[in-house]
């Protein structure tokens, strides 16, 4: 989950292109419209469609889950009210966003301990506590460790993929190509050039915050020596430009698990974007289309066909051939079987996670020929006849 920090910094509605009240379908529908217009298989080379691409995936990582939007709402409204104003830097509300925090009389009042028991965790960040702390001086002027200076674990990505009914069904095993943030390959990950490692910074030992009295008042701000991360790369790496990712295509062969549903999603831990100084990656999320099949309909783990029938081989009974996911079957159709009646075949449907397999429903469905023979329609006529003489009547309880 992005850090609470960085959201007051996006309006991801916007990057959606839908309202703050847009139903769960809505942001879905958006999402999906989007992904497909700003993928980069579909724009190759055209970084401003990338850039697009991994916000709208970050947008809809928060948003399609009811707990990450609601805390989401929940923050940019608190400061957009401007129940926390600070140095007017930019952020809703005049949040402080150069780590701006007042102490009086000695006393400091921390905005961590308002929130401390409202972390949620994931993401690498916690809640509205994490988002403060290391923002104020407690016991005249001792610093916390700063939030900047921690490790991040990576942002959480969506991708799709299209599979047919019968790889859904059984099993398959994709390649996925994804263009995201990943540890240099160079520095692994430290963002200083191989055979160098960052130091601490020695302006704000570590912490990425300075403090600096006025008065009555402590301020603490972001370090500026090391821009908040409480260390120094004195020999950035060549390729990353020091930050330790670096966006690169890659091929993920995913196995996708028999009986996976239209729209379902399926969580590869650790292939997100990277992680920033060592933290550990976040998530690939891969949404799952399936391709409607000719016969095969599905309900649950069961499959359903619909049969073709002779007249006679409802009447006379018969063993016909089933087409299944994996061959052929052949049911038998009792002696005077009406028209739609459904046969059940045991295990030849989806399997199941937990072992064995649905079971196939074969509904028979009488097909009328398009043309007859002489010899054909005079059988037909005595069949009339006989049946006529043998006082069936098929309407004799209809409409009572």
């Amino acid at each position: 989950m992005a850090p609470q920090r960085e959201w007051l910094e996006h309006d991801f509605y916007k990057d959606l292109g839908v309202a703050s009240d847009a139903s769960a379908e809505e942001i879905k529908k958006a999402y999906r419209k989007l992904a497909r217009e700003l993928h980069p298989d579909a724009n190759p080379g055209d970084s401003a469609a990338e850039e697009r691409f991994k916000r709208v995936s970050e947008a809809h990582s928060v948003l399609s889950d009811p707990e990450k939007r609601k805390e989401y709402d929940e923050t940019r409204a608190m400061f957009a009210g401007g129940r926390f104003r600070g140095g007017g830097n930019g952020f809703p509300g005049g949040f402080p966003g150069g780590g701006t925090t007042y102490t009086t009389g000695g006393n400091d009042f921390d905005l961590g301990d308002l929130f401390g028991g409202a972390q949620t965790g994931g993401g690498g960040a916690g809640g509205f506590g994490d988002l403060f702390e290391g923002l104020f001086n407690r016991g005249g002027g001792t610093q916390r460790t700063s939030t900047a200076s921690r490790p991040r674990r990576g942002k959480d990505l969506e991708t799709e993929t299209t599979l047919s009914f019968k790889d859904a069904a059984l099993g398959t095993t994709v390649p996925l190509r994804v263009t995201s943030p990943s540890p240099c390959t160079t520095c692994h990950g430290s963002g200083a050039k191989p055979g160098t490692s960052p130091r601490v910074c020695p302006n704000c030992n570590g912490s990425g915050f300075v403090s600096r009295n006025q008065g009555a008042f402590g301020f603490s701000e972001p370090c500026q020596d090391c821009q908040g991360t409480g260390s120094r790369i004195d020999d950035p790496c060549g390729d990353c430009s020091g930050s330790g990712v670096k966006n690169r295509t890659r091929t993920i062969n995913v196995r996708i698990p028999a009986g996976v549903e239209d729209g379902q999603r399926i969580r590869l831990a650790g292939q997100g974007e990277a992680g920033r100084r060592g933290a550990p990656s976040g998530d690939l999320y891969v949404v799952v289309h399936v391709t409607p099949h000719k016969q095969f309909t599905r309900s649950g783990n069961d499959l359903r066909v619909q049969l073709p029938v002779r007249i006679s081989e409802l009447v006379l009974g018969a063993t016909v051939s089933v087409p299944t996911l994996e061959g052929s079957v052949g049911v038998k159709i009792p002696p005077n079987t009406t028209d739609g009646r459904t046969l059940r075949v045991r295990g030849r449907g989806v399997p199941k996670r937990s072992g064995g397999a649905g079971d196939l429903l074969v509904t028979v469905k009488v097909a009328v020929p398009d043309k007859l023979d002489d010899a054909a329609i005079e059988a037909m006529r005595a069949y009339d006849q006989a049946e006529r003489a043998s006082g069936f009547d098929p309407r004799a309880n209809w409409g009572r």
